[in-house]
């Protein structure tokens, strides 16, 4: 049975799958969004996680449906739609696959293994190629398009493609090399001795603490198995994330729900004495970013990487930040137990309590 690609609205005008995405009258949902109705034995890390894990199970209900769609374009999703329309290839790559997926999506991946380099070599052309032909991520409403309209064009163009790259890397050198030669740089600065990484398992927190920004792919490299980083950067620059991971349901572990940062940043505020201010993003974005103020970042400039936005000098200096931070969290998780499927009634309801108990 064949399948093709359909933009988003017309999910309605026949039987279709929806991957990464949400939508009424799908006949079957395969995404890793918070509730989605993606049948249980198929819930995985990445949306593209359970598309594949749909390939292996084809007697799932609502798989029979041949049109297949998504309502926005990223790489996670595009692989999940792409596997679904080329079974036999994405079965023959599913661990280079996964891999990417988990890439585009966390930003994180184990370098040593050994599928590591042909990944990223893929996000990294998925990345250039769309920017080059299209627009960036979360670019749409700034070019007064919808994204779940203007993605379609993106799907039509990398549809056909990704096989040839999958196949033969080297085929997409030209658009991959510039940004795979920089990951690839900032992970020797990761790994080398200028770099100092300290884990916090209890609060799910890793402190990266490296002369410069460096790219999200290589930055979150260390991160894997917790929600949280701490980037500390020479000159007192600094920059709190909540990751990825906690937007969505994560299947392969119990994760801490996330909670509001205006009570950290009030702290934080409170020992600051330049003239700038700490500021953080609500828990229902994708990636939460507590820093010191400046010109307010569009979406699209929080979702790109730390070395493409200006980051400003605090006069709090680094180990009594990390104090702060870790004393912060470590109180307002205390009694808070890890567990996978978190509503957002649920971390809403927490963060609720963490700020009446302060």
């Amino acid at each position: 049975m064949s399948r093709y690609f359909v933009p988003f609205q017309a999910l309605r005008h026949q039987p279709t799958i929806v991957v990464d995405s949400t939508g009424l009258g799908a006949a079957l949902t395969l995404a890793h969004w918070r509730g989605a109705a993606t049948p249980v034995a198929l819930r995985g890390d990445t949306s593209a996680g359970s598309a594949l894990r749909a390939l292996h199970a084809p007697d799932t209900p609502g798989l029979q449906a041949r049109a297949v769609t998504a309502n926005h374009f990223d790489i996670d999703g595009f692989v999940g739609v792409w596997a679904l329309l080329n079974p036999e290839l994405a079965l023959r790559h599913e661990p280079l696959l996964r891999l990417v997926a988990t890439l585009g999506d966390f930003r994180e991946i184990d370098w040593q293994h050994p599928l590591a380099d042909h990944a990223l070599q893929l996000v990294s052309w998925l990345n250039a190629e769309e920017k080059a032909r299209f627009y960036e991520p979360f670019g749409a409403p700034a070019r007064r398009r919808r994204e779940d309209e203007a993605s379609a064009e993106k799907f039509a163009w990398f549809l056909p493609r990704l096989a040839e790259l999958l196949e033969n890397p080297e085929a997409g050198r030209a658009a991959w090399e510039p940004a795979f030669a920089l990951v690839k740089q900032a992970v020797a600065v990761l790994q080398g001795p200028v770099t100092t990484v300290r884990r916090y398992p209890a609060i799910g927190l890793t402190v990266v603490q490296t002369p410069e920004p460096l790219p999200y792919y290589a930055l979150f490299g260390p991160s894997i198995g917790t929600d949280m980083v701490l980037s500390l950067y020479d000159g007192q620059r600094y920059e709190l994330e909540y990751k990825y991971t906690t937007w969505i349901d994560l299947e392969s572990r119990p994760t801490l729900p996330r909670l509001p940062l205006g009570a950290l940043a009030d702290r934080l505020n409170d020992l600051e004495t330049t003239t700038r201010r700490w500021t953080h993003d609500g828990i229902t974005d994708t990636g939460p970013l507590l820093r010191l103020s400046g010109r307010v970042l569009s979406k699209a400039q929080r979702y790109a990487d730390p070395d493409q936005r200006p980051i400003f000098a605090s006069s709090i200096v680094p180990a009594e930040l990390e104090r702060e931070v870790v004393a912060f969290f470590g109180a307002a998780y205390a009694g808070i137990e890890p567990k996978k499927y978190w509503s957002w009634a649920e971390v809403k309801a927490a963060g609720v309590e963490e700020e009446m108990e302060n």
